[in-house]
């Protein structure tokens, strides 16, 4: 590995050390990513040695970025529909309907995950953790226990989508790889909810208090409920454009969005007081440089072929521990680029252990706050959440990945005998 590569992985190094340490250098992650993340493609560029490498480095730039564009457009179109719901109270309102007035803290956690496990099922993880927290913030709970909140609905939406292929985009490229089947992956539900249930217990020790929830009236229009149908409809039509007819998630939802904005504007609910387009502008954009400059990076490690060492592991572990600590490893680096390096190096596995890595690579992430879109959403929307605080619950979220990839060991040799 030559000085220039070194030089890269120790930008990927600093970066990661400037979300950890947020707090004592009071600089935003989004800066930092943003800076180590354009800074390593000029570095790129800089070295490269001839015409070929330049345009192979601008070739895998071009597909980076695209790559990106998409991701940021899919979080624009569904952080929007979000900001309207939450302006307009709707959120609040469906809670006031269905939660009563006064519930323990410990169910209402359960709850919380049971939400987060089954929604995320059905929507896309950004759009599922996006919705959970909204949930969430409006509580009156403590700083401490919003924190704690937010953790399990994060593990849980990642452990909900895990089993279907609209659910997570490495279930769907581990799928589409021939590797698995629809019925066997429908299985992984099974122990992902174990998982899930067994943390919201640990979660649950020192929550003994009540809940009141504060019931202000919430006067909801008729158009605003109307465009709460169309996000829903959105969602649902995403999945099944995609499944049946391939569309991208991405052209559906600005089409949902796109709907929305017509329809407030042919029933007069667009006017200067409150132009439709302005929610828009109140997305954290925070979010979308953090996310630039960390798929940036990835991008990067996966030019100067630092993902394939990793496949390294497989050659001196057993499958069932390799798989393992990808799963952890997923935490660290995106779990997509590392899913599509392991598929792309065509390691010989059989279908339990497919099954195993599907699991590991897609709740993998959730044992730090940056492992994944559902973390990193919720740690630019939930106040008090970084790095740090997250990472003191990293052993039993470790515990409860652990106890739920077991199982789904266990789940393999059910179905696959052996």
């Amino acid at each position: 590995m030559g000085t220039v590569e070194l030089l890269l992985i120790g930008l990927a190094v600093l970066a990661l050390l400037g979300v950890i340490f947020e707090e004592v250098t009071h600089i935003s992650k989004a800066k930092v990513t943003l800076f180590t993340g354009t800074l390593s493609w000029v570095i790129l560029y800089l070295t490269a040695q001839n015409s070929q490498t330049a345009e192979a480095v601008n070739h895998h730039l071009h597909e980076n970025i695209a790559e990106i564009a998409t991701l940021w457009l899919f979080l624009v179109a569904a952080m929007t529909f979000v900001a309207y719901l939450n302006k307009k109270r709707l959120i609040e309102s469906l809670m006031n309907k269905l939660l009563p007035s006064r519930m323990s803290e410990r169910k209402l956690l359960l709850m919380t995950g049971l939400f987060s496990f089954f929604f995320s099922s059905l929507a896309d993880n950004i759009t599922a953790t996006l919705v959970s927290i909204a949930m969430i913030l409006p509580l009156g709970l403590s700083k401490d226990k919003v924190v704690k909140f937010t953790v399990l609905a994060v593990f849980a939406v990642n452990s909900g989508g895990v089993a279907l292929i609209t659910g997570d985009v490495t279930t769907l490229m581990i799928f589409l790889g021939g590797k698995t089947q629809i019925q066997d992956l429908l299985w992984l539900s099974l122990p992902a909810l174990a998982s899930v249930l067994l943390l919201t217990g640990l979660l649950s020790f020192g929550m003994s208090g009540q809940i009141t929830l504060k019931r202000k009236p919430v006067s909801v229009s008729g158009v605003d409920i109307l465009i709460a149908c169309i996000f829903l409809l959105t969602i649902i039509l995403t999945i099944l454009g995609n499944v049946i007819f391939h569309i991208p998630p991405v052209l559906s939802f600005l089409c949902g969005l796109s709907v929305m904005f017509l329809v407030a504007h042919f029933l007069r609910h667009d006017n200067d007081e409150d132009p439709i387009l302005d929610y828009v502008r109140r997305i954290e954009f925070d979010t979308l440089l953090f996310f630039l400059g960390i798929l940036l990076l990835v991008g990067m490690l996966k030019q100067i072929q630092v993902l394939e060492l990793l496949l390294k592991v497989y050659g001196n572990l057993p499958l069932y521990q390799a798989n393992f600590v990808m799963g952890v490893l997923s935490s660290f680096i995106d779990n997509v680029p590392l899913t599509a390096a392991l598929l792309k190096a065509d390691i010989q596995m059989d279908p339990a252990s497919w099954l195993s890595l599907t699991y590991a690579v897609g709740v993998g992430g959730s044992l730090l706050v940056i492992g994944s879109a559902a973390g990193i959403v919720a740690m630019s929307k939930v106040p008090g959440l970084t790095f740090g605080r997250y990472a003191r619950f990293s052993l039993i979220l470790l515990l409860a990945y652990s106890v739920g990839y077991l199982l789904v060991q266990l789940l393999g040799r059910w179905l696959f005998g052996g």
